[in-house]
């Protein structure tokens, strides 16, 4: 058995080309040998996103903390609260971040495939970002 103790691994900042704004990145869990899983947990600042991106045998998300959206490309942008849990299929184009005035945490779970957990793509436009702001 192996516990790691929340805050007993450096953070991380989001790199500028995955992300938008200020993201921190603890990852709490990252497996060896035969194991797939791999999972952290993630702070987006207000305002902060990830780009467009996909996992190839999904990704599931829990929200700890704050307020953010999400979206899923050609569907709208959804609010997600401390206690959702969301599931990305795999292969689906989609982005999550906090909101425009209140930041959110999330644990990011996924599974990789030969090696790889996700494939980055663009940034989300502001315009596409604010379409949230409705909500």
């Amino acid at each position: 058995m192996e516990i790691i103790r929340n805050g007993s691994q450096p953070s991380a900042k989001g790199p500028a080309e995955y992300f938008t704004g200020t993201v921190r990145i603890d990852s709490q869990f990252q497996r060896t040998g035969d194991a797939r899983v791999a999972g952290a947990f993630v702070t987006f600042e207000p305002g902060a996103r990830s780009n467009w991106h996909t996992h190839p045998i999904g990704q599931t998300l829990i929200v700890t903390a704050g307020k953010g959206w999400t979206q899923c490309e050609g569907g709208p942008i959804v609010e997600i609260n401390p206690g959702d849990i969301i599931w990305c299929p795999p292969g689906h184009r989609h982005w999550h971040g906090a909101t425009a005035t209140t930041a959110m945490t999330h644990i990011a779970i996924q599974e990789a495939l030969d090696g790889k957990v996700v494939e980055w793509m663009e940034a989300v436009t502001d315009a596409q970002y604010l379409a949230g702001s409705g909500h």
